[in-house]
């Protein structure tokens, strides 16, 4: 028995989709046979008794099979099968082209059935009242369906709705107000439309007015109680939509942004596409762009090594150079976690690359010339280091471990298995510095552009400022901080930072190994730096919060080693073009090569002896190196 019924699909019969069409067919003969009618009727001004018995004989004689087969061209025009709650234009296109079908069978079936002796089955003018109410009746059944769903969802969100207004008039913002408005989920009412095309002006989307341009975005908010406001032009340069959300920024409304012109290209514009405005749209600049198909072919079909690269910097790294092919790619980290998470990502993104994950740590010598042994690499990222200031601040000696004698074990492994080229992670920190993490970042740049004067390898550094998003940056603290109510710290009210995103620190580092002829210091031209507060004070209100109302602000002192600005490039270093003008680079500064590597064997015999305060040792290494002194504390810790 269980072998027969084996294979056996259960019929299971879905009784609502059933009376559903029943209902339907039913409603569509009635139109058939009152459309029929109602167009002889229409021909003698719906006056019966005018209506001549010649021609009523056709069409009564032809009605049986016109139904039967009207019913049949609807079902083939998928009349049956559409979802009417959505219907749009290919469904009204089937509908129109089903009537216009059945109203040329009809044409043909009465005059078959015409009497003898008539020269027409019926008036010229019925085959045209018969489509346009057969139409009439079609579209008034189906389209129901939309309007009436639309104004049952219209009647739900007055009970409980946002209030939404939508900046762009375009085809991004016509997709998201019909997305909306068709949503059975969705609990938003669209009050208003903001454009800067003055021709829009007064003009309706989806029956939603334009109501003018940037300028009326305050006076409408108020107007209309707006609770969010979308940013619906994908096409806008950062720099036009700075000057939109600097207006945007002063109401209590939270926004919502499309991503880029590409949603819109590849038709992926909709509600779920919206993503919060991030205070990164309102730091004042166009984002760096480098053409890096055409400076990464000296990547492909080389084996590269990224040390860290389970980190920001080092895991954007890899995902970067995993496009343009390289024979090998090598991620090396001490931590597992997220050198798994990137090996998955890159396992999947390109089952092709051959890729390499090591766990291992800098600072242990045999280990990382094992590594260059084995792979022997081409190029080198190094972007392993400790960067948290505050935390080095409290382990200088963890610092100098793995920032400076880590820098100075792999770039030696590099020199001495024909690694060609060589490229450091470096930071703005590392200029005039005022913390063990900066000053040990300023000796690892004096390490690969001493290395530089000795061996073939191509050492350079690159060095930036603050990077967004990354581990221990400010906005995910700020962002925590907000949803936990507040408050929002920041360490000073004056101080500044310069800021780039990711995938613009990555670029630039790229773009370096391109550049790159030995012993270069790339310098990046970050535009205006930027207040810290007042990137505090962005986010609360792009979050839908009033500054020291909703979310207060506390300034809790400037942490150790922290200073009020960051400078990227020393005095004494001048300043080179590149090819990208927005891309510098710094002379190498001369120094006494003989004393800098006795220095470096005192201090590393220091750390590994656990000195009390190594930063002495490590400001005759580094003279613009400016700190406290902080022996006190250490003794008290003790």
């Amino acid at each position: 028995m269980r072998n027969e019924n084996k294979g056996k699909k259960k019929f299971i019969i879905n009784y609502q989709k059933f009376y559903r069409r029943t209902a339907l067919i039913a409603y569509d003969i009635i139109s058939i046979v009152a459309s029929s009618f109602l167009a002889l009727l229409f021909r003698y001004d719906f006056n019966l008794g005018e209506v001549q018995t010649e021609f009523l004989i056709p069409v009564r004689n032809f009605l049986g099979i016109n139904i039967l087969l009207t019913i049949f061209i609807f079902y083939l025009f998928r009349l049956y099968n559409s979802l009417w709650a959505f219907a749009g234009e290919t469904e009204l296109q089937n509908l129109v082209l089903a009537c216009l079908t059945s109203s040329v069978v009809t044409g043909i079936g009465v005059n078959f059935f015409r009497l003898e002796g008539m020269v027409k089955a019926v008036p010229d003018s019925y085959y045209f009242g018969y489509f346009f109410f057969l139409l009439l009746f079609m579209f008034a059944s189906r389209f129901s369906y939309r309007f009436l769903r639309s104004q049952k969802h219209k009647r739900q969100n007055r009970k409980n709705s946002v209030s939404v207004m939508i900046i762009g008039a375009g085809e991004a913002g016509n997709t998201i107000i019909k997305e909306i408005i068709t949503s059975n989920y969705s609990t938003m009412v669209i009050r208003c439309i903001i454009d800067d095309d003055k021709n829009k002006w007064g003009q309706f989307i989806q029956g939603i007015r334009v109501v003018g341009g940037r300028d009326k975005i305050i006076e409408s908010v108020d107007l209309y109680d707006i609770d969010e406001i979308f940013l619906a032009i994908p096409s806008a340069s950062p720099t036009q939509i700075r000057q939109i959300l600097e207006i945007c920024k002063e109401t209590s409304c939270k926004l919502r942004s499309l991503p880029g012109l590409y949603q819109l290209v590849n038709g992926e514009v909709n509600v779920s596409k919206l993503r919060d405005v991030e205070v990164e749209d309102l730091l004042g600049r166009e984002p760096i762009r480098v053409d890096l198909d055409s400076i990464l072919g000296y990547v492909q079909n080389k084996v590269v090594l990224v040390t860290g690269g389970g980190g920001s910097i080092g895991s954007e790294l890899c995902r970067q150079i995993a496009v343009h092919k390289p024979s090998r790619l090598i991620i090396f980290d001490i931590y597992e976690n997220n050198a798994y998470d990137i090996q998955r990502e890159l396992q999947e993104k390109y089952p092709s690359l051959k890729l390499t994950v090591l766990i291992g740590s800098v600072r242990n010598t045999n280990r990382i010339n094992a590594v260059f042994e084995t792979w022997k690499p081409d190029i080198v990222y190094h972007a392993a280091a400790h960067k948290h200031v505050p935390l080095m601040e409290d382990s200088p000696n963890e610092a100098v471990k793995n920032n400076v004698f880590g820098t100075f074990k792999t770039a030696m492994a590099a020199a001495q298995n024909g690694t060609r080229k060589f490229v450091l992670i470096s930071t703005d920190k590392a200029v005039n510095p005022t913390n063990i993490m900066g000053a040990s970042k300023r000796i690892c740049e004096m390490i690969v552009q001493t290395f530089n004067r000795h061996y073939e390898t191509e050492f350079v550094a690159v060095r930036f400022g603050n990077v967004l998003g990354s581990n221990g940056s400010v906005i995910p603290l700020f962002k925590k901080q907000i949803a936990a109510g507040g408050p929002v710290t920041v360490t000073h009210p004056d101080i500044i930072r310069y800021f780039m995103t990711i995938p613009e620190a990555v670029s630039l580092v790229l773009q370096a190994g391109a550049y790159a002829k030995g012993g270069e210091i790339f310098v990046l031209d970050m535009g205006e730096p930027v207040r810290i507060l007042d990137l505090a004070k962005n986010l609360i209100r792009l979050s839908g919060y009033r500054v020291d109302e909703d979310i207060k602000i506390v300034f809790t002192g400037l942490r150790p080693g922290e200073k009020l600005y960051e400078e990227l490039l020393m005095e004494e270093e001048g300043l080179q073009e590149t090819e990208n003008k927005l891309i510098h680079i710094g002379r190498p500064i001369e120094l006494d090569e003989d004393k800098f590597f006795v220095q470096l064997k005192a201090l590393e015999v220091a750390s590994k002896n656990e000195c009390q305060d190594i930063r002495p040792m490590i400001q005759e290494i580094v003279p613009t190196y400016r700190y406290e002194n902080r022996q006190a504390e250490t003794e008290n810790r003790i």
